[in-house]
């Protein structure tokens, strides 16, 4: 019995919904507007802001329920609910740091405007659910306003994902889980991040700041949209589905880029743990410490569809849960855990109308994740780290556990933005980070890496960073196409570094190795290459298949110095060089016939389906992709590998909502996106972009009415 009433306290909302919420919702609805224009996409007008938001959450509703759904049962450790036990470990890792009681609390404690927006947030929600009767959620039937603290930032991958779900499993399973595959990082990835670009009046051609907001994500990560109200609220750009905020994005008079960062923010403490009697305490200092041991109970759906639960003993320490244990030490991890002033800055930040209005609303501290390029209608551009990064004694090497028990090792505090890398206005003209350190943001005008603590940055140069550089470098007269060439220029920088090493390869190897002959004419075309990505380049697919089994090959080997994959590459043996170009050459040779295989027969983007984990067939429609993954120094990105089944590889991370914006006395923006809007494979929005997207070409964003006249499908009001 006690099973089923957890079940239905879960899944609650199939009964109908109140009257008086009902009347409420329908009349919140008569005040907002919603203008879809001739490529899906919804303009979202509203008398309040609350307005506005209710108009705008029911709006991506329309477009991808199922997609808000799975966001908000990850972030409230509710997927096991749809999933099943295999989701345990994911939902318990969540539900360290989510606590339904703890986050209504905080939300009933909250500032009045902002749980407007929240209470607006549920109630566009399930308005949506209760006026769409054949939308069947997986698990999650009604939303309630608390909710929303629990996914307040927008970035792909958050903090709370460092934490292994294999070692938690051991941990707190109490048994040891095969680690099954390669060693991490062995396996060749399209990395996380994103592109920001910002430009100066002085480096363009009317005079006006410019800005490139180029997000990777997983493909139909964000929708889309405008979002107006009569009380100043003015935003275009991308909201990851289910959150109420442009997470990147613009205003009549500023734009906002967020890239994932490479500052340590995150931060593991080793705890001595002791036992006495059956109390746990843990050393800190000359003292010992309770413990704190608490129940967190995740419920399922068990085989026969009931819904079960199972209740774990979680621990923690001032520093935070325990996470796993290494070398006799309980791992305790540290991390952000702000929602409320996260939302309220993620919201808040969408409003501002210069650099000085933005600055205050990053005082709110609290992005930990996110570096962020802005640029305005005054001429100013800058670099911002992130606002949330913990003051550290820069003795202590923070990227390894540290010994949790010497207070020194304790965090003090947040680093004041000033005391952080950080850009206004450089002499060079511009700023750009595409998740590489702060150090080259804006090339002989970027902060110096000896002015700050280790801690500021892990991440390094990347090859993106490097060919944003050389082409900004020397950019002038920019305009919103030349900033479009910019961002799909095809020269891969990672390439131009290592193929001479894989010549030099081929050239020293005796005469006796049997690869030397084999792949002389695959050399010769190599060697003639100019390092740059194309449709119809044979070049392209070899140096891909190359680069990918060779990065295969020398991380999967021990690496005590952590060197990164391009150097390993580029010293490899010669002998492991000309393997891992064979190894691709036979691949091409019996999926196709031969090695000669043009880049864009390979590498393509097919979009059949509305399945979140998408599945990929050979004879289906799909269409060439010439750029390459971001691994490999392209700006433009493309993540693609073959699947189970396939010859061709299929990309499903990468560029996704990119958009260059100019701002002058009247906005200018254009835009593609992965596929199109909308997520429902009998709409016409569904891949009606993917051409453009593909080639480039960018379309007209409706920012202001009178664009939309003549470009308007459908106006209408929520539940019309």
């Amino acid at each position: 019995m006690r099973n089923v009433i957890i079940g239905l306290a879960l899944l609650g909302g199939l009964a109908a919904q109140p009257q008086a919420e009902r009347a409420r919702q329908e009349q919140q609805a008569t005040r907002v507007k919603i203008v879809r224009d001739d490529w899906g996409i919804a303009h979202v007008s509203g008398k309040s802001d609350a307005d506005a938001v209710f108009g705008m959450i029911y709006a991506q509703a329309e477009d991808d329920f199922s997609r808000i759904e799975a966001n908000y049962l990850t972030n409230l450790g509710r997927m096991s609910l749809a999933d099943g036990d295999k989701a345990i470990w994911q939902d318990l890792r969540q539900r360290l740091y989510i606590d339904e009681t703890d986050l209504k609390a905080r939300y009933a404690s909250s500032p009045a405007w902002l749980k407007a927006l929240m209470g607006a947030w549920a109630d566009g929600l399930n308005y949506y659910l209760a006026t769409h009767p054949n939308t069947h959620p997986r698990a999650l039937t009604r939303f309630e306003p608390w909710m929303a603290l629990t996914f307040t930032e927008g970035s792909i991958g958050g903090d709370i994902e460092r934490i292994d779900l294999a070692d938690l499993e051991t941990f707190y399973g109490h048994h040891q889980v095969a680690r099954l595959g390669p060693p991490k990082g062995a396996v060749f990835e399209e990395p996380t991040g994103s592109n920001g670009i910002a430009v100066a009046p002085s480096r363009t051609h009317d005079g006006h700041a410019l800005l490139l907001i180029n997000p990777h994500t997983s493909f139909y990560f964000r929708s889309e949209a405008q979002v107006t109200s009569d009380e100043g609220l003015n935003a275009y750009g991308a909201s990851t589905w289910g959150q109420f905020f442009i997470y990147q994005g613009f205003n009549a008079r500023a734009g906002w880029m967020h890239t994932s960062t490479g500052a340590d923010n995150v931060d593991e403490f080793a705890e001595t743990i002791v036992h006495k009697g059956d109390k746990l305490f843990y050393r800190y200092g000359a003292a010992l410490r309770p413990v704190q041991v608490s129940t967190v109970t995740v419920p399922y759906k068990a085989a026969d569809g009931s819904v079960k639960s199972r209740a774990f003993t979680v621990y923690r320490t001032h520093h935070g849960p325990i996470v796993r244990e290494a070398g006799g030490k309980w791992i305790a991890f540290a991390m952000m855990f702000r929602p409320v002033p996260a939302l309220e800055q993620s919201f808040l930040r969408t409003k501002a109308h210069d650099y000085a209005s933005f600055v205050k609303v990053a005082g709110l501290a609290a992005n930990s994740s996110n570096n962020t390029i802005f640029a305005d209608d005054s001429g100013q551009i800058a670099y911002l780290h992130p606002q949330f990064l913990p003051r550290r004694d820069n003795r202590f090497d923070y990227t390894k556990p540290v010994d949790g028990a010497d207070p020194a090792t304790d965090w003090r505090g947040v680093v004041p933005m000033a005391q952080t890398p950080h850009v206004l206005n450089p002499a060079t003209g511009w700023v750009a980070n595409s998740n590489n350190w702060p150090y080259s943001v804006s090339g002989a005008a970027s902060p110096r890496a000896a002015d700050f603590p280790r801690y500021m940055d892990t991440a390094g140069e990347n090859p993106r960073g490097i060919h944003a550089g050389l082409l900004l470098k020397d950019a002038r007269d920019l305009t919103l196409d030349g900033l479009i060439k910019i961002d799909f220029d095809p020269y891969l920088p990672a390439f131009a570094r290592l193929i001479p090493a894989l010549v030099r390869a081929w050239e020293v190897s005796p005469d006796s190795d049997p690869n030397k002959a084999r792949l002389a004419d695959q050399i010769a075309v190599l060697k003639a290459w100019d390092d740059r990505w194309a449709a119809d380049s044979v070049a392209t697919s070899l140096a891909v298949g190359w680069g990918e089994a060779l990065w295969f090959q020398v991380k999967s080997e021990p690496d005590p110095e952590a060197v990164s994959a391009y150097d390993l590459m580029e010293r490899a043996p010669p002998a492991q060089q000309l393997a891992a170009l064979a190894k691709a050459s036979d691949r091409l040779v019996a999926d196709y016939g031969t090695w000669r295989v043009a880049w864009g027969e390979l590498n393509r983007f097919q979009r059949i389906d509305d399945a979140i984990v998408q599945t990929f067939h050979d004879d289906g429609p799909s269409i060439p992709i010439a750029f390459t993954s971001g691994q490999w120094g392209s700006l433009a990105s493309f993540g693609a590998k073959r699947y189970p089944g396939t010859k061709r590889y299929y990309g499903t991370r990468g560029n996704s909502f990119v958009a260059v914006v100019e701002f002058g006395p009247r906005v200018r923006a254009r835009a593609v996106t992965a596929g199109g809007e909308s997520g429902d494979p009998a709409s016409r929005h569904f891949g009606d972009q993917a051409g453009r997207y593909a080639s480039g070409d960018f379309r007209e964003v409706y920012f202001y009415p009178d664009q939309l006249t003549g470009h308007t499908e459908r106006s209408y009001h929520p539940g019309g």
